[in-house]
């Protein structure tokens, strides 16, 4: 396998001195044979600094603790090392290594493969010795300036996790953990939210966490929409992590707020929902996208008032083919759900009748299932909310996916690596908003152009007012008006941004099409929703757990998680007696005899 480069090397004019001087120390790190490394991970650092010195990129023909070989990426080049593990040490020794190569390896100074984030871990490893307390970003600049290279954020964070070498916290340990560590995060980043509920024996019942600069992101950049979705961790408990996602105006996943309970359910959403709201402080009416289940027993707007309830399209779609299994066939069920999602995306009433109309044409049984799954919650011809075209709460699922994948680990650990992805997260976007050069987000602005090309092909009368009625080709004629944003279509109002009618009118008009965009999508939005960034917060050691291990703050939720019905052991059916295989004829395929004994001329 090849080694896992992820970082290229940029030297800039000014920064040479400090990138000749990193490459010169690093040309003897394998000096030959019999050369000793206190472990495997000396040795391959080492090699990978080798490379990097003398210019060339290798693979791993085995990468085992114990023995490891490397070759010359070069096609044909022979150099290769080879290095094995004394036996009954931890010391590595060169066995065989190659001096010379055939591809020309060194003889271009300039020509430096990818540094990997193990060589970053190093550097930044070297920069706490000098600075323990630096931050990620002070050694990120620092690196760039004595050795003229970017390390990423996230990969800066990483190598100052690995360089506390922290051991593991017992899996119990960790619940007790969680007072410190929320201690941390409110600290750490003034403004957060962090709860967390025990029942009267101390033992865990939930937690709610909610970042200063998510909050601030949402409140000063986002749309006022939230997805709430849940999924089930890994653990030696029951847990369930409840989300509220909202999107940045490049449609891009939002982290709110999260939240672990031991079981889904509306006491537990009401109680996630008002520290939601708790933490929010704000009056602006908020569309939800949730499971239709959520507001059976306690509304959504029993906490947000004046907020709405988009039920998700996905979900819904899942009830109708579990309730109509059965009642017809398979064919007919993917035609009744295709009408279905056209139903839901009809911005207008004669097209959301007529799509319920095919819909009663193939089975009455599936119309009435529909119709009493409340459409004012999600056909666009009826719901009141603001979804911009949205009609599944799974989109955090991109960016929780993680969680399910994670081996069973502490929950404290559990909470700081959230915080971690998140942090990570805001960064990258942080990063990337600093390229743009539109005044929309990219995301936005291809969308705009679609519809730009859309309205080359449409006739705008001309009119004296505000109001105008714009023909296609094929005659149909939609109704817009530029002072109120609004389209018969009902495309602008739904979306935020106008749609091809409105173009075509707008153009017309000599007006420009941004400004007629809604806020959300531009670029200055989007800088504003990732303007506050996220300090680390990192779970207490095993020292410290061992001088408090006589206090329990936090004990073990007492619930059990149980993983599914036992599964019963198929019963084996064995024959008493002896079993004799019958016999079959080969020519008429007869049972009793054989070939032949067969009556039936061959």
């Amino acid at each position: 396998m090849d080694n896992p480069n992820t970082l290229t090397l940029e030297a800039h004019d000014d920064k040479d001195n400090g990138l000749l001087k990193l490459v010169k120390s690093w040309e003897n790190c394998l000096t030959g044979l019999e050369q000793r490394f206190n472990n495997v991970h000396e040795f391959r650092v080492a090699l990978n600094k080798f490379s990097i010195a003398h210019g060339f990129e290798y693979t791993f023909k085995t990468n085992k603790s114990r023995y490891v070989i490397a070759n010359c990426k070069a096609e044909g080049c022979p150099w290769s090392v080879r290095a094995t593990r004394l036996s009954t040490t931890k010391l590595f020794l060169i066995k065989k290594m190659s001096e010379t190569h055939t591809c020309g390896a060194g003889k271009n100074s300039s020509r430096h493969p990818k540094v990997s984030s193990k060589l970053v871990k190093f550097l930044v490893k070297e920069k706490l010795r000098d600075a323990p307390n630096a931050k990620p970003r002070e050694i990120s600049d620092g690196i760039l300036q004595d050795y003229g290279f970017k390390a990423r954020y996230s990969q800066v964070w990483r190598g100052i996790e690995s360089a506390k070498e922290k051991p593991q916290v017992p899996y119990e340990d960790g619940y007790n953990q969680l007072p410190s560590l929320f201690k941390q995060i409110v600290e750490n980043n003034p403004g957060s939210i962090a709860t967390l509920i025990t029942r009267e024996e101390l033992s865990f019942h939930c937690l709610f966490v909610s970042l200063q600069a998510s909050l601030h992101g949402f409140k000063n950049g986002c749309r006022p929409l939230l997805f709430l979705d849940t999924m089930t961790i890994k653990s030696k408990y029951q847990s369930e992590l409840l989300t509220a996602t909202a999107l940045n105006g490049n449609e891009g996943i939002f982290p709110l707020a999260f939240a672990v309970v031991d079981i889904v359910n509306d006491d537990n959403w009401h109680w996630f929902l008002m520290q939601l709201k708790s933490a929010l402080s704000i009056f602006q009416p908020i569309t939800f996208v949730a499971d239709r289940q959520m507001g059976f027993k306690k509304p959504i707007s029993m906490i947000f008032k004046n907020s709405h309830h988009g039920y998700c399209l996905r979900r819904l779609t899942e009830g109708l083919k579990r309730d109509l299994e059965g009642s017809c066939t398979e064919e007919a069920l993917q035609v009744i759900v295709t009408h279905f999602h056209d139903a839901a995306r009809a911005s207008s009433l004669d097209g959301f009748r007529n799509s319920i109309e095919n819909i009663r044409n193939i089975s009455p049984e599936a119309c009435e299932w529909i119709l009493q799954s409340g459409p004012e919650h999600w056909t666009n011809s009826l719901f009141q909310g603001s979804r911009y075209g949205h009609f599944s709460s799974d989109v955090a699922e991109t960016f929780y996916s993680w969680v399910t994948e994670l081996p069973v680990i502490p929950i404290a650990k559990l909470i700081e690596t959230i915080c971690c992805k998140i942090m990570e997260l805001m960064n990258t976007q942080q990063s990337d908003s600093s390229q743009w050069s539109t005044k929309l987000t990219p995301a936005v602005e291809l969308k705009l152009q679609q519809q730009i090309l859309k309205a080359n092909m449409l006739q705008v009368p001309v009119s004296l007012g505000s109001t105008f009625e714009v023909c296609d080709s094929l005659g149909a004629i939609n109704v817009v008006n530029i002072d109120l944003w609004d389209c018969s279509c009902r495309e602008w109002q739904l979306k935020g941004f106008p749609c091809c009618h409105a173009v075509a009118v707008l153009q017309q008009s000599d007006r420009c099409l941004y400004d007629y965009c809604s806020e959300y999508f531009t670029i200055d939005a989007f800088r504003s929703t990732y303007s506050k960034s996220i300090n680390p917060v990192v779970t207490v050691d095993m020292a410290a757990v061992k001088k408090k291990s006589s206090v329990i703050e936090v004990r073990p939720p007492a619930l059990y998680y149980v993983s599914g019905p036992s599964k019963k052991r198929k019963k084996e059916y064995r024959h008493k007696g002896d079993f004799k295989r019958p016999m079959h004829c080969s020519n008429c395929q007869g049972a009793g005899h054989n070939r032949a004994t067969c009556h039936i001329s061959s």
